[in-house]
């Protein structure tokens, strides 16, 4: 009779400790199996602030590289245009751009520094890759300057234009901070072409 008592009282919490053991484990696995696979959701696809940052700092870019087309096409239109294009270049920098210039501006001071026409800010790295695709967009921009200068003032104007109402609405599905920075660039940008069009008069 002391055999079946010694070897029965063991088996029962050895059983219940294995169940609550095995429930524990499942419980666990439950959880680090959600944690990882939203992280890598999340790291897989960038969010829709990420993609409105870049598309903002590849658009500035782009803008930027038309000013130097039409510097380089109408030299004597570089005094008007230089702080303009200094302005576009530190929006480009706000957004994450790189900085081909060598230095960067904080988005607010990116955005507030627009309506006076200059640019400051401290270095940033990564200046080659926004070189080179300041470079090539200016590169592609170049043929499509117009022959008089106040033809080519017109079509900066409408680009500034076209742009900061393109930025305007798409506020609305936008974080704070981010839709502050773009609106303040959008405000910017209109007011450029306000400058640009007087300017071709």
């Amino acid at each position: 009779m002391p055999f079946p008592l010694s070897s029965r009282t063991p088996s029962g919490p050895r059983r219940r400790t294995l169940l609550a053991a095995a429930a524990g484990t499942f419980a666990l696995a439950g959880c680090s199996a959600d944690e990882p696979s939203g992280d890598t959701t999340g790291g897989s696809r960038p969010s829709l602030a990420d993609r409105a940052r870049a598309r903002a700092a590849r658009d500035s870019t782009t803008l930027a590289g038309r000013y130097t087309a039409v510097i380089a096409a109408h030299p004597d239109l570089e005094k008007k245009l230089a702080p303009l294009r200094a302005d576009v270049a530190g929006h480009a920098r706000a957004f994450g751009a790189g900085s081909s210039a060598g230095s960067s501006a904080s988005p607010s001071a990116a955005a507030s520094g627009t309506a006076s026409g200059s640019a400051s800010g401290s270095p940033t790295p990564s200046p080659s890759a926004s070189a080179s695709a300041s470079a090539s967009a200016s590169a592609s921009a170049s043929s499509d300057v117009a022959a008089r200068p106040k033809d080519a003032l017109s079509e900066l104007a409408t680009a500034e234009l076209a742009l900061a109402d393109e930025r305007t609405q798409a506020l609305v599905e936008l974080p704070g901070e981010l839709a502050r920075l773009l609106a303040s660039v959008a405000a910017a940008g209109a007011a450029h072409a306000y400058l640009l069009t007087e300017a071709a008069k």
